[in-house]
């Protein structure tokens, strides 16, 4: 199997280490299917993921954000049952997912054994686009202001 790294040698990319970083991370956990989830786009801007938890209280769940990272962990307290058959599977688990740089977590519910985690891309009012208005070079001479921004004169 050939590496990210045999394939991108990190001496050849300067300041990319976040970026590698993140696809190693991918790989490393690229088989953790536990518990199954969805993630869902449901608007423009906003996304939900669902996992499937089954056998679990709302008190055993825990959600944290912290550095772009969320983090939903699991840890099913047993209630010395004995079972004859045990098809529903309540092993602790903890499940990680990056966000980008402007998604926030908006809430969580839990209904019928499905977490679900509301999510957000929110683009701070500084970096959004904005429409820049166009001077009419005539009305600004006979105006206070006779800067022209261009040095080419009309014949």
């Amino acid at each position: 199997m050939t590496g990210l790294n045999t394939l991108f040698p990190r001496s050849t990319f300067v300041g990319f280490d976040h970026l590698f970083n993140e696809l190693e991370y991918a790989a490393r956990h690229s088989n953790d299917h536990y518990p199954p989830h969805n993630i869902i786009k449901t608007g423009d801007q906003d996304y939900l993921i669902e996992l499937a938890v089954a056998g679990f209280s709302q008190e055993e769940l825990t959600i944290e954000v912290k550095d772009r990272v969320l983090t939903i962990t699991g840890e099913h307290e047993t209630k010395g049952r004995e079972y004859i058959h045990r098809g529903i599977s309540t092993k602790k688990f903890k499940r990680t997912f990056r966000l980008s740089e402007h998604v926030k977590v908006n809430g969580a519910d839990f209904v019928d054994g499905v977490l679900s985690v509301e999510l957000k891309y929110e683009i701070p009012e500084a970096l959004r686009p904005r429409k820049i208005a166009i001077r009419n070079y005539e009305e600004k001479v006979n105006g206070t202001e006779s800067k022209q921004l261009l040095n080419e004169t009309a014949s």
